[in-house]
């Protein structure tokens, strides 16, 4: 999955900075994360919390940062829309009451084509919102895309040394039963505060985070390429 250019360039590695060591470093990270979700690997494009993704890129990626998780809020999140949905696609059956039967047939195809169109309409818009609307986090730093429509489209990213907390939540017997939740996290970044909502496995993604955190101070405290 590709992005649209969203914003100008707002990370460069270092200079002078091997393109040999980085890719070691960051291999080294991606699979220690992969480690704690290699049971959650997927392939699937409509995934929800895609472990390791291979085609997935965005704008401003760096040639050596591999995408360790690209999550949307889960599944079951898009059961409201859906329900309306079938609800609207059902309704033209009511159509037939007298001051409706009454009117040329020419007029009640027409109506209901277009209300039919309008209901399609409404199912690509929220299928889209949920599709395009991504979290993803790299060996680097964490990355929000908000998609507010086919024009316009919003990427924030932040270092993981700028991230000063992370925390998670889970209210109501739906996120319990189907394991979703939000997460916060607080930076130094020019964003301040990040917010994954309804993701799946809250809990694993912040262990992720915490874990690249700890490699980042080890990088810095060891003299490691970054």
């Amino acid at each position: 999955m590709g992005y649209n250019k969203l914003m100008p360039e707002v990370y460069k590695a270092s200079v002078g900075v091997g393109l040999v060591g980085r890719a070691r470093v960051a291999q080294e990270r991606l699979n220690k994360a992969l480690d704690i979700l290699k049971s959650s690997r997927t392939t699937n494009p409509l995934s929800s919390f895609a472990v390791g993704p291979e085609r997935v890129r965005f704008e401003t990626q760096e040639e050596e940062e591999p995408v360790i998780l690209m999550m949307r809020q889960h599944p079951i999140t898009n059961l409201g829309w859906i329900l309306m949905a079938l609800l609207l696609l059902w309704l033209p059956t009511l159509f037939s009451f007298l001051p409706f039967a009454m009117m040329p047939g020419r007029f009640q195809v027409m109506t209901i084509v277009g209300w039919y169109l309008m209901v399609l309409a409404y199912i690509v818009e929220r299928f889209l919102y949920w599709f395009f609307n991504v979290y993803i986090i790299t060996d680097e730093r964490v990355v929000d895309v908000d998609f507010y429509g086919l024009l316009y489209r919003d990427l924030t990213v932040a270092k993981l040394d700028k991230i000063q907390d992370i925390n998670f939540t889970q209210a109501g017997s739906f996120a319990a039963i189907f394991n979703y939740g939000n997460i916060y996290i607080q930076t130094a970044a020019e964003r301040t505060r990040f917010e994954f909502m309804k993701v799946p496995n809250p809990a694993k993604v912040v262990e992720i985070l915490y874990q690249l955190l700890e490699e980042e101070e080890k990088e810095v405290i060891e003299g490691r390429v970054k």
